[in-house]
């Protein structure tokens, strides 16, 4: 009853404090002592007991009182670190504080009146050091309290505890890993208090939400605190984050259900962490100020700016610290992927986003964690997880921020040779994805979920595309035995984005075809005698090849083609008619791929006359969705194929992606090579002015609503314009790339080998392609094919765009993350809209 009766007068202290014109004096103690003395009020009570409306109403009409509120909680914090808050009372009272400025802070950043209030003097203070300072060191010195958060260690009585103001915080790092060894006993109830006080940090740094996207490039006054070396905790407070996340096993000792047995006060303190490490690992205005500046993209690391923790992240360098954070995220993205006989018998992760986020930027601040990761396989560990929620995520539209950080860490590792390398491993994980079962590598992996993504993806994911096959053009030179399965999905490709049609309805379509046939001309150059499946399946598919060689440049021609565009809100890839290029007797026989990736082929066998019209073209995402649903009982229908997010959810959107181009370097993989000269067949962005932005309207929804939240991006593109802006190509346009398509290589190709293909068909009669491609393995084409190409690498550059870009997706993240409770529900969020799907 007592409790409840506390309660009671701290909701009617707030309905007092809501009062109009009337203003609560500063000194009556007795009052504002009802806030946080007295009563124990969880967080969750708080967000319940203070509505938004109240704190609006108290902000707008008594803002003394609000900005007392705030002085008296932050004093509350400063006189308990003081005393070092020893008894019971005062870590209540520390908490309750805690949590009335969670509740509070966001509606006082969201209001732009409000926003250098934290940034003002405490009035009772002689110094002047501003509140914001004084809240973040307190809270960072309660993170480090003998008793409350972490466990003493150097007390040899009751009366001789430590002082808090003068503890050494590097003694109670709170897990052993990255510059510590001693792993500390786990406390439910400290990791709780560490969590809320976590919390708060994180809603103090959440000022940029309330910063439209152009404003959002200021710096943030409260990170830049935090992390300087004005905060003596900055050291201890980075090496906990690291190590907490780093070091954590949800499946523990591996007892089924475990999870559902006891609360786990781990993983809540987990996710604080991650989150707290990806948003001051973002603060960089150093290199931001740099990214404005054409020719210094590159991140310097003896130019950290005042970050330390940037600094000292980048400073990590032995190998088994590398080991200790390579094996933490593995071991955690993994999570989502591991099976087992019981249902729903092992604890599931949510936290694969923040974790990518996480990895992307060790990676971008810490090369030789960059180089450590590539230098085995242990990276293949990272690849399979994203592409389980690439592959997952294909065919929702509110994942697409998801997808754009998967592809992005994959852009950014192909641009290292040895990516390629490791990609020729066996892949022989047993990972539950609704893709056809497969005999290959890695790298066969890779192609077939990058096919599956075009093919079924959503339209939102077409400025992915460029992405997607520059990543391949990245790795192609590489790739040493490329399976069936995967090179027929290679030609499929190329057959659709191909299609006269289509590389006949946008101006940069035609870049998609350049990128596939740098792929072939690098595994044919480089690669040519351990991919006899590609090479035979160019040969079976030379038709299409041939076809781009004579695309037509008259009018009447280009009007023909364009007779065939589709209509209709939503862009399918094309699937062209099988056009016939020898006789029956000629043909040569199917290749020996299971039925799904074969089934452009099926008619080849039945007779048909010269004449008779083409059948009615089928969509590929249609034609491979149904094969494949047919092939793997076992597969969710509802992922099969692009469905838009369930009615109801909300998205927050984010800006839009630059271009391949702004976001790339081309770099030559063996500098010692001859000087590579530059043609104009590289990418070019897409015309984001066709983008299409959605036009969906803010409406409330309840709190409860927030865990189907997701996030994606603000627009799409176009590739297939609508009747009001269609774009009309000319002979001449045509006629200037069409004469660069790099074809010379493929072409002598099949003037070599077509022959000696179709003559061995008839002189054995062949009915199986096994001879041929033995013939294929021991043949060679040396002194054959033209000289090979200097090997062109792609590598990712940071840029202004991306960096804006990644700031709103991790703050969208965040907000989505946190709904229990919601923090920054229902606040003036401009950071981004958040929208109804």
């Amino acid at each position: 009853m007592g409790n409840t009766d506390s309660k009671l007068n701290f909701r009617k202290a707030i309905v007092q404090l809501t009062q109009k014109n009337q203003k609560i004096d500063p000194s009556d103690e007795q009052f504002w002592e009802q806030f946080w003395q007295g009563h124990q009020t969880t967080l969750e009570d708080v967000f319940a007991l203070v509505t938004s409306s109240e704190i609006r109403q108290i902000r707008n009409e008594n803002p003394a009182n609000l900005a007392t509120l705030c002085y008296k909680a932050v004093e509350k914090l400063a006189q308990a670190v003081d005393s070092s808050c020893r008894t019971q009372a005062e870590q209540q009272c520390v908490l309750n504080c805690v949590r009335l400025l969670v509740r509070c802070l966001p509606y006082i950043f969201e209001d732009e009146k409000w926003r250098d209030f934290f940034w003002s003097s405490l009035p009772s203070q002689d110094k002047t050091m501003p509140l914001a300072q004084s809240l973040l060191n307190a809270t960072c010195d309660l993170l480090f309290c003998p008793d409350f958060t972490v466990t003493a260690t150097r007390r040899t009585g009751p009366e001789k505890a430590e002082e808090l103001a003068n503890i050494d915080s590097c003694e109670y790092i709170w897990e052993a890993g990255v510059g510590f060894a001693q792993s500390p006993p786990h406390n439910a109830h400290m990791e709780r208090r560490r969590t809320e006080l976590l919390k708060l940090l994180l809603t103090c740094f959440s000022e940029p939400m309330y910063r439209s996207p152009q404003q959002s490039e200021e710096p943030n006054k409260w990170i830049a605190y935090f992390t300087s070396a004005d905060n003596r905790h900055a050291l201890p407070l980075f090496t906990s984050f690291l190590n907490t996340v780093c070091s954590y096993d949800p499946v523990g000792f591996g007892v089924p259900y475990n999870h559902l047995l006891f609360a786990d006060t781990t993983e809540p303190l987990v996710e604080a962490c991650l989150q707290l490490l990806i948003v001051t690992l973002d603060h960089d205005m150093v290199v931001q100020q740099q990214l404005t500046q054409p020719g210094q993209a590159s991140y310097d690391e003896g130019n950290c700016g005042d970050n330390l923790f940037i600094n000292y992240l980048s400073r990590v360098h032995r190998d088994e610290d590398f080991h200790f954070v390579l094996k933490g995220i593995t071991r955690l993205l993994n999570n989502p992927l591991v099976q087992n006989y019981l249902p729903n018998s092992t604890k599931r992760l949510h936290c694969h986003q923040e974790l990518l986020i996480l990895f992307w930027k060790i990676c971008d601040y810490n090369k030789k964690f960059l180089y450590f990761v590539l230098k085995s396989s242990d990276v293949l560990d990272i690849l399979i997880p994203i592409l389980y929620h690439l592959n997952y995520s294909r065919a929702d539209q509110s994942r697409v921020g998801l997808m754009h950080i998967g592809v992005f860490i994959l852009l950014l590792l192909s641009g290292e040779r040895n990516f390629g390398v490791r990609l020729n491993k066996a892949y022989s994980a047993t990972v539950p994805m609704d893709i056809p079962v497969f005999t290959g590598t890695h790298a066969d992996l890779l192609i077939t979920v990058f096919h599956k993504i075009i093919a079924t993806g959503h339209q939102r994911l077409q400025p992915l595309f460029d992405c997607l096959l520059t990543i391949l053009v990245n790795v192609s030179p590489y790739l040493k035995t490329l399976s069936m399965v995967a090179s027929v999905k290679m030609l499929h490709l190329l057959e659709a984005f191909s299609t006269p049609w289509f590389l006949l309805s946008a101006p940069s379509n035609h870049h998609l075809v350049f990128f596939l046939l740098e792929i072939f001309n690098n595994i044919i150059q480089y690669q040519f005698d351990g991919n006899s499946n590609l090479v035979y399946t160019i040969i079976r598919k030379r038709h299409v090849f041939h076809a781009m060689a004579n695309l037509p440049t008259d009018m009447a021609g280009i009007a023909k083609c364009l007779s065939g565009r589709k209509t209709g809100g939503k862009f399918n890839l094309p699937r062209v008619p099988q056009r016939r290029t020898a006789a029956v007797s000629q043909e040569l026989p199917s290749a020996h791929v299971p039925e799904e990736y074969n089934e452009e082929d099926d008619d080849e066998d039945e007779e048909e006359t010269i004449n008779e019209e083409p059948k009615a073209e089928e969509d590929l995402e249609s034609e491979t969705e149904s094969h494949e649903r047919s092939q793997a009982g076992e597969l969710q229908p509802d992922i099969l194929t692009a469905q838009p997010a369930e009615p109801g959810t909300l998205k927050t959107s984010l800006l839009d992606t630059p271009g391949i181009s702004q976001m790339t370097e081309r770099e030559q993989a063996h500098p010692n090579d001859k000087p590579q000269v530059e043609d104009s067949t590289d990418i070019v962005p897409y015309d984001r002015s066709a983008a299409s932005t959605p036009t969906d309207e803010r409406k409330s929804t309840s709190p409860t609503e927030l865990s189907r939240l997701s996030v994606a991006h603000r627009a799409s593109i176009r590739m297939v314009p609508g009747e009001s802006d269609r774009w009309t190509p000319t002979p001449e346009w045509i006629v200037s790339w069409r004469s660069k398509l790099p074809l010379q290589t493929i072409m002598r190709l099949l003037q070599v080998l077509v022959p000696q293909v179709e003559k061995i068909c008839i002189d054995k009669g062949l009915t199986d392609e096994s001879e041929i491609l033995k013939f294929l393995q021991h043949g060679t084409l040396v002194g054959l094919l033209p000289v090979p190409h200097p090997i062109l690498i792609r590598k990712y550059q940071a840029n202004a765009g991306t960096t804006a870009w990644f700031r709103t997706y991790i703050w969208g993240v965040i907000y989505l993350r946190n709904v229990e409770p919601a923090i920054w529900y229902d606040t003036e969020v401009k950071l981004f809209e958040i929208q109804r799907v």
